[in-house]
């Protein structure tokens, strides 16, 4: 179910911008856009940046105020890379992402951009419970439109509980009993060209391989493909005349 968040751009100037902002929001599941007197919309560049969102930028609504970009909503949010009066509230992008999907259960909030040379003016952040900051470079704190709709649009989706899902395979991993032969096989070679535990106690070596090993989480292919690498060492030593100690 899409969220009920509101991404509102005030005054975009570049509609391509107002084009890579969609397809950031379509990443990102979220579908309501709101366009206050933008510049140049709608526009064929819009549509060409939005790569296949165009259905986000076909709902989008222009309207001719924040007020009424507002209208309905509870929790509103706004961006700045600017200080501004310290009576505002100001929070890192991820905890404001999580109270902005906590308050969305109850009343659509909504995220306040401003235009790309200027932002956002106090005026505009009147209805603003809070402001978000991104952290950036103290030199150049600058954030391209579509960008900063995309790092909170990101933030958003991971505060409503998106996670990544490993893929699926029919590939087991490697049992215990694989591993140890891996180990013994490994063992062998490391004898046969005298790679040997150099320190005083003479025992960490092999713990520690196997310890990094266990950390891979080897499946059984790739256990077959070491010991197949392996037993190809010891073919092409004892074509070249055997270990040393026999040479």
């Amino acid at each position: 179910m899409s969220p009920n968040i509101r991404i509102v751009l005030v005054e975009p100037s570049h509609p391509g911008n107002i084009g890579a902002v969609a397809r950031a929001m379509k990443n990102m599941a979220l579908e309501d856009l709101v366009l206050v007197r933008p510049k140049q919309f709608p526009h064929s560049e819009a549509t060409a940046r939005a790569s296949g969102a165009d259905d986000i930028l076909e709902r989008a609504r222009v309207v001719d105020s924040v007020a009424e970009a507002l209208a309905g909503c509870g929790f509103v949010a706004a961006t700045t890379s600017r200080d501004r009066d310290q009576n505002f509230r100001v929070a890192d992008v991820r905890d404001a992402a999580e109270r902005i999907v906590s308050e969305a259960r109850r009343a659509p909030a909504a995220v306040l951009f401003g235009a790309e040379r200027t932002g956002l003016t106090n005026d505009d952040l009147e209805a603003a419970h809070v402001l978000i900051r991104i952290p950036a470079n103290e030199a150049y704190l600058s954030l391209n439109l579509a960008m900063a709709v995309q790092l909170v649009a990101y933030e958003l989706f991971r505060a409503r509980g998106a996670k990544v899902v490993p893929l699926p395979t029919d590939v087991p991993l490697a049992t215990p009993e694989d591993m140890d032969r891996l180990y013994v096989h490994l063992a062998e070679v490391m004898e046969e060209v005298d790679f040997r535990d150099r320190t005083q106690s003479g025992t960490n070596l092999m713990a520690r391989i196997r310890r990094f090993l266990q950390r891979a989480e080897l499946d059984q292919n790739e256990v077959n493909i070491l010991r197949g690498l392996l037993t190809a060492m010891q073919n092409r030593r004892r074509r070249a005349g055997g270990t040393d100690r026999d040479a």
